[in-house]
């Protein structure tokens, strides 16, 4: 596939707001694309996945996981909330998560994404969350896109009292 091709696909992509499709492309664009063209691709599913997120809220709706652009939706936007965990911008990162935890209709999901709320509303970094709450090795045979199996310290963030998460 040349890189005109690829464009021309992504355009497409863009021009329906489907950011499951450009979750497919995403491969070749990373064989393909230059740095900054590989930047203005994840920019540009982010800018849909925001408004997503926006229509999401405004009609008073959760996304459902099975349908596809809902799903890839949600994938944006974890990755733009683990962005801003990784940043260090834990208070950005904890009010995404929130958000994220009542947007969904998958139960796993919302309880993954309240652990990740909890933890980034009591200041722990992303280094100690991966190291101390997150069970990676589980989450990779789960094959989520999302951290979604704990560490037994991670009972412990639940069972404390939350004022942060109230």
């Amino acid at each position: 596939m040349s890189v005109e091709d690829l464009k021309a696909k992504v355009l497409e992509a863009q021009k329906n707001s489907d950011i499951a499709s450009l979750y497919v492309l995403e491969q070749k664009a990373h064989d393909i694309f230059d740095e900054d063209t590989l930047q203005g691709f994840y920019a540009n599913i982010l800018d849909l996945a925001l408004e997503k997120l926006t229509d999401t809220l405004e009609s008073h709706r959760v996304m459902d996981t099975s349908e596809v652009q809902d799903f890839a939706t949600l994938r944006a936007l974890y990755e733009y909330a683990m962005e801003h965990y990784h940043a260090g911008e834990i208070a950005d990162a904890s009010a995404l998560f929130e958000v994220l935890s009542g947007l969904s209709n998958d139960e796993k999901f919302s309880n993954a994404l309240k652990l990740h709320w909890i933890a980034s509303s009591e200041n722990i970094n992303l280094d100690d969350f991966m190291s101390k709450i997150a069970d990676m090795e589980s989450t990779q045979d789960a094959g989520t896109f999302y951290i979604s199996a704990f560490t037994k310290e991670a009972q412990k963030l639940l069972d404390k009292p939350q004022t942060a998460a109230e």
